[in-house]
């Protein structure tokens, strides 16, 4: 197997492996994610009581938006749009009718949206928006766009002659109902689902129109359990701040959880977003008593975790009440564990990460963790 882990530097570690390399996209990190939604009203309290959002911004018909509504929740370094259609046959209904509720823009915070519009369109992007700026009395932003797989979009987002809320056309939105943080901090990372023998097409299109590097490759060999298997390689920008992991499924004896969300989503999407804490424990028990369910492995796997990763600081025993799984690597341990999805359909779901020096991604826990998301096919008959 393929394997590159990234060092603490990744900029110094793609200087080694590629030293001619110009980092001709740079990315200051991710601006927001945008969802489109059945009610983005209701999806905003939702995400405000069970993962403690805030309220931040809105735009809908009260600020001139006459097609769509959009609130815009914040915690820490996270920002969620959450936006829904105010008419029928519009291109934001025919997305929810198509895919269900789901992440249709992951926008990248750059300080020149033109130069990453020509940059990624002249290396093969196919153009979504054109650079366009938008002003308000709190200045103006230059925002273009290039569409990846699936119908997911990257927006480039320029804002350093801006001091608003959040975008023009947005108005700060004020709630007395503000629920405390969870203590989710920035978002880690963002995987997305394409289709068979796509992922190396799309491993290609970041390499080559984004100037990513792969750090991680798993096949299906390393991701796979009696019935079901997948392919995965991790892509990561210059400064390792986005990370993409790409996955494709694989031959199995039965469905496996990527065929059942390219079924469900009706085509390549994003699967889940990874988002870091500084103390899971506390988070996933504010997320599970706010009403969050996560996916459980079975309780010996607990029995020899801690002979496979070596010490850790915390205690096992919440640990295992609360279905946290631990990995190790080279530079240390993490925690992770995963929601169940969060929509009707059986696609979207988040995953709540805790790095104490690991810069992977949990290969240790891949077989626990797909036997039990196999046991919720299950459940659902998709197996």
């Amino acid at each position: 197997m393929e394997e590159k882990l990234q060092t603490s530097n990744a900029s110094q570690e793609i200087e080694k492996i590629f030293p001619d390399a110009e980092d001709f996209l740079p990315i200051n990190g991710t601006d927001y994610i945008e969802l489109y939604v059945g009610n983005s009203k209701q999806a905003a309290h939702f995400y405000k009581t069970a993962l403690g959002f805030q309220s931040l911004a809105y735009a809908g018909l009260e600020t001139g938006m006459k097609d769509r509504e959009s609130y815009v929740l914040i915690q820490d370094k996270i920002r969620l749009v959450l936006t829904s259609p105010l008419n029928a046959d519009t291109e934001i209904g025919k997305h929810i009718d198509k895919h269900g509720d789901g992440v249709k823009v992951v926008a990248l915070w750059v300080d020149d949206a033109t130069s990453a519009f020509k940059e990624t369109t002249s290396r093969g992007a196919e153009p979504f928006m054109e650079p366009t700026t938008e002003k308000d009395e709190h200045g103006e932003i230059v925002k273009s766009g290039i569409y990846t797989y699936g119908e997911t979009v990257h927006m480039f987002i320029e804002r350093k002659n801006y001091n608003g809320i959040f975008l023009p056309g947005f108005k700060k939105w004020e709630t007395v109902y503000n629920p405390e943080s969870v203590g989710l901090k920035y978002v880690d990372h963002m995987v997305g689902n394409v289709g068979w023998g796509e992922m190396n097409k799309w491993v290609e299109f970041y390499a080559k129109v984004m100037g990513f590097t792969q750090l991680i490759s798993f096949d299906d060999k390393d991701i796979s359990t009696d019935y079901t298997a997948l392919m995965s390689k991790v892509m990561s920008n210059g400064n390792g701040r986005i990370k993409f992991p790409i996955n494709e499924p694989a031959e199995g004896k039965k469905k496996s959880q990527i065929e059942e969300y390219l079924d469900f989503y009706q085509g390549a999407g994003v699967q889940h977003i990874a988002v870091a804490t500084d103390n899971i424990i506390e988070t996933v028990t504010a997320m599970r008593d706010r009403g969050i369910e996560f996916l459980r492995v079975p309780s010996n796997y607990y029995d020899t975790v801690l002979d496979r990763v070596g010490e850790i600081d915390e205690d096992l025993e919440p640990l295992k009440e609360l279905g946290i799984l631990i990995d190790r690597d080279d530079e240390g341990y993490l925690l992770q564990i995963f929601t169940k999805p969060i929509e009707p359909r059986p696609t979207l779901f988040f995953e709540i990460i805790q790095r104490k020096g690991a810069k992977s991604f949990g290969k240790g826990n891949f077989k626990a963790l797909f036997e039990a998301i196999e046991r919720e096919q299950e459940l659902r008959g998709t197996l």
